[in-house]
């Protein structure tokens, strides 16, 4: 019987584990190295790198603060624009297994956090998942292949939003408050890889 696995992006030395798998992968911009077991890091620039993985390798995908962080649009050395966040979104599509979960947590627009950095170059915003979901994502325009169903869309608070179960209930009503005072500083996204094909309901290749 195959383990479950598990890739958190931009991991840093301490990847994510928010589905609790039995085997833990994590890619970031720095060769690192950890001593736990079942836990693999990789190095990868995913701003022009794919992900190093087969397709439907995976059961989750995380990406904890890393979504701002990847451009929309980049040139290449031929001229030709490249959409590098369409890419990484094709990527995290595709070596996810159908029914795959994908989980993101983003300062969003229009919270100060999702702009002080000033390596914040991808500005989400709460419609931006409609460009990966649905029947037809409005992304196909600028190449996104995949399709995501939304399990949840929810605006939170940093520390409250890291777990997909999403906000205890005990602190519903500090999170009214937040809403209230225009606090909540983050988006976060729970989606599942959709593989079937639209015409026949049959899985896709990838």
């Amino acid at each position: 019987m195959s383990r479950s696995r598990h890739l958190d992006l931009g991991c840093g030395k301490f990847p994510r584990n928010p589905y609790l798998s039995e085997e833990l992968y994590g890619v970031d911009s720095r060769a690192l190295h950890s001593d736990a077991p079942n836990v693999h890091l990789l190095q990868a620039d995913l701003v022009s790198q794919p992900l190093p993985f087969e397709d439907g390798f995976f059961d989750s995908v995380s990406a904890y603060d890393f979504l701002e962080h990847i451009p929309r649009v980049i040139v290449d050395r031929e001229g030709q624009s490249v959409f590098p966040f369409i890419r990484l979104m094709n990527e995290i599509w595709r070596v996810l297994r159908h029914d795959g979960a994908f989980f993101a947590l983003t300062p969003c627009y229009p919270a100060p956090e999702a702009f002080q950095d000033p390596t914040h170059v991808n500005i989400i915003t709460d419609r931006t998942h409609e460009y990966f979901s649905g029947p037809s994502p409005v992304g196909r325009m600028y190449g996104f292949e995949g399709n995501f169903n939304v399990r949840s869309v929810e605006r939170v608070y940093g520390e409250w939003g890291k777990n997909p179960a999403g906000v205890d209930k005990n602190d519903r009503m500090k999170r009214l408050r937040r809403a209230v005072r225009g606090k909540l500083t983050h988006v976060a996204w729970e989606f599942v890889a959709n593989k079937t094909s639209p015409a026949t309901g049959e899985s896709r290749p990838r």
